[in-house]
């Protein structure tokens, strides 16, 4: 509904005014009236009657404009599509910063409050509500055009998208409540609902399907983090792995060559489909982070890549992949001294191991749940007297 009217009145404030003023309008009327056969049309021509009004007003050529299409649009599905596609491209217009880009989204296609958003980015929300007006004040003072993207420029701009919509989930993965990974689950399907021969959508799809299958045991009753191969796979949402199974087997049928959305589902998808983590196919693993490198270059995909190697062709091995790693690139990263303090822990280098939990204690929050993994993994440790040293 608000997509519809910013696309025909081309005023972001406006749309979303008058559907609040509709929204306002049902409360007080549906009470005494009670619920019209169609709730969803009564809103939608409300909205839109508010809108003509305040057009008529303004008296200008493009009111004018707007309320002659106004009254000429028919309400088509076609017409739909398009309207959240292009809600969807501008929204994650390359001009905007990034993180105005999350929140715009979050606000407009997703359709949170603005405290919500606040409250997921752990921002006031007076500092969320300045960061939105910021970006769309730039949508009208840079003439963004409210449009999906000629063909030349599609596969570049949903590259863009999908980068939105994948650190949208990052961001809400590693939360207890999860509410931001369920929206980036939402967004994926309904961007493949729209551009069903977008591969890498599907796969970037699939891939959060994989991991939002597992998440429940991600974290114990405590909140609490639980890795891997300690998770009660038992517990793993079957339906989600196998929805994600078939988005990932419909990409997988392009003839195009496979994208890092497409290669991290594919890697997300060896781990789903191992019975117990002491059967996990390291061995395919590992091939596939060669080809995520390649097509993506990234040193948390190096980091990843490397554990992959520790547990396929033995820790110490794993070790020396690690410090081959770009240390100053990471090193700000808790997860390359966690890394090494749990493969140094297995092979039993154990002060050594100690060590390089607390340098991964220095680079995370106290309060958080991987803070408090780390402590137990340290105060896991012994030394030769029995005594641990916790910092």
């Amino acid at each position: 509904m608000v997509a519809t009217l910013i696309r025909l009145t081309g005023d972001w404030e406006l749309a979303e005014d008058c559907v609040q003023d509709a929204v306002e309008k049902a409360l007080l009327h549906w009470p005494e009236a009670g619920l019209p056969r169609s709730p969803a049309a009564w809103l939608i021509a409300t909205a839109r009657n508010r809108a003509l009004d305040v057009l008529r007003r303004r008296r200008t050529e493009q009111a004018k404009l707007a309320e002659r299409a106004l009254l000429d649009e028919a309400e088509q599905i076609d017409a739909d599509r398009d309207d959240r596609l292009s809600l969807i491209f501008t929204c994650c217009h390359p001009a905007l910063p990034l993180d105005g880009r999350v929140a715009l989204t979050l606000k407009t296609v997703a359709g949170l409050t603005t405290a919500q958003i606040a409250d997921a980015f752990l921002v006031s929300e007076s500092t969320m509500s300045q960061r939105l007006l910021r970006t769309k004040r730039k949508i009208s003072h840079a003439a963004i055009p409210y449009r999906v993207p000629t063909d030349e420029l599609l596969a570049e701009r949903t590259d863009g998208v999908l980068a939105v919509l994948y650190l949208v989930f990052n961001a809400g993965y590693g939360q207890l409540e999860g509410r931001l990974a369920d929206e980036a689950l939402r967004l994926a399907r309904m961007l493949v609902n729209l551009m069903p021969s977008a591969d890498e959508a599907r796969g970037l799809l699939a891939l959060i399907m994989f991991q939002q299958a597992r998440r429940a045991t991600r974290f114990d009753a405590a909140g609490d983090l639980v890795p891997m191969e300690e998770q009660d796979r038992s517990l793993w949402n079957p339906v989600l792995t196998a929805e994600a199974h078939r988005e990932l087997r419909r990409a997988t049928h392009s003839s195009r060559p496979p994208g890092p959305y497409r290669l991290q589902a594919r890697i997300a998808a060896c781990h789903a489909s191992a019975p117990s983590a002491h059967a996990t196919p390291w061995h395919a693993i590992v091939p596939l982070y060669d080809a995520l490198l390649a097509a993506q270059p990234s040193p948390v995909a190096a980091l990843n890549r490397a554990v992959a190697v520790g547990f396929r062709d033995g820790f110490t091995v794993g070790l020396d992949a690690l410090d081959a790693l770009d240390a100053d690139v990471l090193a700000s990263y808790h997860l390359l001294p966690a890394a090494r303090a749990d493969f140094l822990r297995r092979v039993g280098r154990t002060e050594e191991a100690r060590a390089a939990y607390e340098d991964a204690l220095q680079l995370v929050a106290d309060d958080g749940s991987e803070a408090r993994f780390l402590h137990r993994r340290l105060a896991s440790l012994t030394t030769s007297t029995g005594v641990v040293r916790l910092r």
